[in-house]
């Protein structure tokens, strides 16, 4: 078992009785829906539109083969894949199997895995023969030559060649095996700090905290069966996993397509060929798609909602935003540790070109103090102190306070008195 800080007792009962926690596997998102619309499209993938029956099914078997092999509780594995299907295939298999992932983000090279690799230990590696750094042997030889992966027992791959990855989920193992979730208020995966100091922290989320956040993002947002959402940015961050993200798209039986990155003419061709609803971006995106010509904009009518988030977006970029594309936009601002907020769609527009919204709970806590712990005046620069039902206990020396009460997580803000507004 995965040791971390738990949320204190007191916390843990009130976010129970209210609701936040419903001591359920974050595998339920994909589960309860494969229950009531297996036949709907979970995802398109190039020309492949799997289904949440074969989601389910294909997490299923592949959760039985590592099950098969041994694993299970207590294993952890580093998963680096693109933008493709089996991304979600292997996450959730591998929660079901009780195995904990840490996701690599696909750009990640030597010096970040080796560094993955020596605090995880995994014994299991899910990777891609065509990224550059397992094209060949030469890194996992020096894995073994500087002994950063002593435990590490199978690696499977999802191109052609030895021990592919789509034989192993494709068909369930010969012999039946048992396989379970770790508990719910037991760390599910790893996501990733965004590495402002290095490389990046291991950040330790349950299934309790990060099932919650998935729910209530889905509802804020508005997600529903009819939902189409572009998967353009890096599956495995927090942003694209879960606010919403695919996650939250999964929890209400919508559909996420898959594109390899942001890149303006293949996306608005997705969007025209499978009219897309949603697209989640970043500042950087939306601005190369803004400049593209009005044939090709043409192409993204159908969109009714981008969402823009990872870095403050410039107000009169914002208000580009509604003239061009004529859909609503939606400002994220949160981190891989926990705290999400989003203007909500019937904010008024000033609210959503102007600021990065409110925090998704009710029991979110949010101040911004200075360096003793005093609150800082409107419009002044300080620290958010943060904590509520889907925000974790972060390591030093982002803890604060003191570690007596391990429950909040400090970064520099400027204070405001409702919306989040970047420093």
């Amino acid at each position: 078992m995965i040791t971390y800080t738990h949320w204190p007792e007191d916390l843990a009962r009130k976010y129970r009785q209210k609701g936040y926690w419903l001591d359920q596997p974050l595998t339920r998102v994909l589960t309860d829906t494969a229950k009531q619309s297996p036949h709907s499209t979970a995802i398109i993938c190039g020309d492949r539109r799997i289904s949440y029956q074969e989601l389910n099914q294909f997490s299923d078997n592949l959760a039985a083969r590592l099950a098969e092999q041994n694993f299970g509780i207590g294993d952890t594995a580093l998963v680096q894949l693109p933008n493709i299907a089996e991304f979600y295939i292997v996450f959730f298999a591998l929660l079901k199997a009780g195995i904990v992932p840490l996701n690599a983000l696909y750009n990640h090279r030597q010096h970040e895995l080796k560094s993955f690799f020596s605090q995880i230990k995994p014994r299991l590696l899910i990777a891609s023969r065509n990224h550059e750094v397992f094209m060949h042997n030469h890194f996992l030889d020096q894995l073994d030559s500087l002994q950063l992966a002593p435990a590490l027992t199978l690696m499977l791959h999802a191109t052609d060649g030895d021990r592919n990855l789509k034989n192993w989920y494709t068909s369930p193992p010969a012999t039946s095996s048992n396989y379970a979730c770790t508990q719910a208020d037991e760390v599910a995966f790893f996501q990733l700090s965004g590495g402002s100091t290095g490389t990046p922290k291991l950040i330790p989320r349950t299934h309790n905290d990060y099932e919650y956040s998935v729910r209530a993002s889905a509802e804020i947002c508005g997600l529903n069966q009819n939902t189409r959402l572009l998967c353009a940015m890096p599956a495995p961050h927090n942003y694209m996993l879960s606010s919403p993200g695919a996650l939250g798209v999964f929890h209400a039986g919508g559909c996420v397509v898959m594109a390899a990155s942001p890149e303006p003419s293949s996306c608005f061709a997705l969007i025209e060929q499978h009219p897309l609803t949603m697209a989640s971006l970043v500042p950087s995106a939306v601005s190369m798609w803004m400049q593209q010509p009005p044939e090709q904009l043409e192409k993204t009518r159908s969109l009714q909602l981008i969402q823009v988030g990872g870095a403050s977006f410039p107000e009169s970029m914002a208000r580009q935003v509604l003239n061009v594309f004529g859909c609503q936009l939606q400002q994220v601002f949160g981190m891989a540790e926990g705290l999400v907020n989003y203007t909500r769609l019937d904010d008024s527009e000033e609210v959503i070109v102007t600021t990065q919204g409110r925090p998704i709970s009710p029991d979110d806590e949010v101040k911004i103090v200075d360096e003793n712990g005093n609150d800082v005046p409107d419009g002044e620069t300080g620290m958010l102190k943060t904590r509520g039902p889907y925000i974790c206990t972060p390591p030093p020396p982002y803890a604060v306070p003191p570690p007596q009460q391990p429950d909040s997580l400090s970064l520099p803000m400027k204070a405001t008195t409702a919306t989040t507004t970047a420093a």
